[in-house]
């Protein structure tokens, strides 16, 4: 039976936990034929997720990659290494970042930060996405298709108070997939963002919300939440869907897979334009 993602090679960026983690296997799952995961440190992850890949898949399709998304050099290294080892390149999860407690060991203000924190912070949330894709596009523009997913977070975090600039990085990620979606409209390569919809149990949450959350009795989502509009993305269905936003929470396995996408589906986070708007999608609620 054809699996949603036969055939298929991809990179995921920051693969070693979390939300990148869960896409990976996920995609091993759907029938991946490739599956390149990178990370900046803990290269020990990497190769733990790699051989759980090659154990879904029955056959050596994983291969961890030591890479720094802030180094552009790095990222055409990832490229040359998926091209080599697999022949093209067909879909790109932007799931590398840092989170706030590259500020503070607790929620701040921004001007309580450390400078060097917020620094890293954007170059890896901002420039590591860009870098990424810069590497890839020439070879998806060859191939007149590819698929580029770029992970972001719940609309109304992004500027809640005291996670200054994780938050807003993630704000200017979801601007780049409008800019990139409509850079890329009729090249047969589509942008589009992902989210888990809320609070996920990772290494991203601060060690003070921890031990609030554990007090208070809150739970977080599980990372694998954000596999099904992932895998839904990065197939051949969704091959007409460029600049829209994809929430992980909202995914109803009960329904068929379009329409679990399209429930899934969430307005952009900005206004829509006025004037020089060409995405199709992007600002019309999603039919949940």
């Amino acid at each position: 039976m054809k699996k949603a993602l036969d055939g298929k090679i991809a990179i995921i960026t920051g693969g070693g936990r979390g939300l990148g983690r869960a896409i990976a296997l996920g995609y091993a799952e759907a029938g991946a034929s490739g599956i390149v995961i990178t990370a900046a440190r803990n290269p020990h992850q990497i190769e733990t997720v790699s051989e759980e890949i090659n154990s879904i898949a029955g056959r050596k399709i994983g291969i961890p990659v030591t890479a720094d998304v802030t180094n552009l050099d790095a990222c055409r290294d990832v490229a040359e290494t998926t091209l080599n080892s697999f022949g093209n390149i067909d879909v790109l999860v932007n799931n590398a970042g840092l989170g706030q407690g590259m500020m503070a060991d607790h929620r701040v203000k921004f001007y309580e930060g450390n400078p060097k924190g917020w620094k890293a912070i954007i170059d890896t949330n901002i420039n590591g996405p860009f870098f990424m894709a810069r590497a890839v596009i020439q070879q998806m523009l060859k191939q007149r298709s590819g698929r580029i997913l770029n992970v972001t977070k719940s609309r109304s975090s992004m500027y809640r108070p005291n996670e200054s600039p994780y938050g807003p990085s993630k704000a200017a990620l979801e601007a780049m997939t409008l800019c990139w979606g409509q850079d890329l409209l009729d090249s047969g390569v589509t942008v589009n963002s992902i989210a888990p919809g809320g609070a996920v149990e990772t290494e991203f949450v601060l060690p003070a919300v921890r031990a609030t959350a554990k007090q208070t009795g809150k739970s977080y989502l599980p990372a694998d939440v954000i596999v099904p509009p992932a895998v839904w993305l990065a197939s051949d269905k969704a091959g007409e869907i460029t600049g829209c936003r994809f929430i992980g929470s909202k995914w109803d396995c009960n329904l068929p897979t379009d329409e679990a996408a399209e429930a899934s589906r969430e307005q952009a986070i900005f206004l829509p334009p006025e004037r020089d708007g060409i995405l199709k999608k992007t600002w019309e609620p999603g039919k949940s």
